[in-house]
């Protein structure tokens, strides 16, 4: 990729942030909504943890450092949905793809500077509120040095990758599906299991902890936790995270590529 591609992508990213930076009373509304629903579920892990102390490995500050966590990142990874892919489906249902194809652009790169662009808004401007309010007003369980912050930001940049490649083949299954809203509750309903934003995915017994822990979605919620929380190997996780990156963003490629052969323009 040369130079002026960079900028391109650059710019592309930029406009994503301000794009949703846009929206300023949807963002004042989530901070608020993320700190409450953040407030119930510690008051739920807290109980649950009294009667199972060191549950998943967790103690309780470590638990309710878990709980902010998954607030904090809920938006910027999308987590609970509110990405690109409704907006990219949309535009393959109608046919307005095709007019994609013709930017001196990548797809998949022009998509995934703009998802980037956004994740990286609300992370700063939707999460890091609810998780210092968590952690002032909660005990929790936070790293003093340095290098874990560095590993966990690392952490986190590797689950928006993974984020957007698994959205990313939701939304081009529009291509077939011409609606692919089906596909995409269920994405949502999966992320929402498997990346452990209900319980952390260490609480999980037996061969149901040792899959969903294999499969991409603890990238995104359970993989950054393990870091900051200094649950197993930093690199282990990095080379985890990384491996599912670069598979999900390769196999986007490929469907990609088959499916810009079919492309049927609608409505005019």
């Amino acid at each position: 990729m040369g130079v002026g591609a960079g900028r391109l992508y650059l710019a592309v990213a930029a406009g994503g942030v301000r794009r949703y930076a846009t929206y300023r009373v949807a963002t004042a509304a989530g901070v608020f909504t993320n700190t409450v629903f953040g407030i119930i579920l510690v008051h739920t892990y807290l109980a649950l943890w009294d009667q199972r102390p060191q549950l998943g490995g967790y103690d309780q500050a470590e638990a309710v450092t878990y709980v902010w966590l998954g607030q904090a990142l809920l938006s910027s990874l999308a987590i609970g949905g509110g990405g690109f892919e409704d907006e990219l489906m949309d535009r393959i249902r109608t046919g307005d793809v095709a007019i994609d194809l013709y930017r001196p652009a990548d797809l998949q790169l022009f998509w995934l500077a703009g998802d980037l662009g956004r994740a990286v808004f609300q992370l700063v401007a939707r999460g890091v509120l609810p998780f210092l309010f968590g952690a002032l007003v909660f005990e929790a369980a936070l790293p003093s040095d340095a290098g874990t912050w560095a590993a966990f930001a690392v952490a986190v940049a590797l689950g928006m990758l993974v984020s957007f490649g698994i959205r990313y083949l939701v939304a081009l299954t529009a291509f077939w599906l011409m609606d692919g809203s089906g596909v995409a509750q269920l994405s949502w309903l999966l992320c929402f299991f498997c990346s452990g934003m209900l319980l952390p995915l260490n609480v999980f017994p037996g061969a149901l902890g040792e899959i969903v822990r294999a499969l991409p979605w603890s990238s995104l919620l359970q993989a950054p936790a393990d870091v900051l929380l200094g649950q197993g190997d930093i690199w282990q996780t990095f080379a985890f995270q990384a491996t599912w990156a670069v598979v999900l963003l390769a196999v986007g490629r490929l469907v990609q590529s088959a499916a810009t052969r079919r492309v049927v323009v609608q409505g005019g």
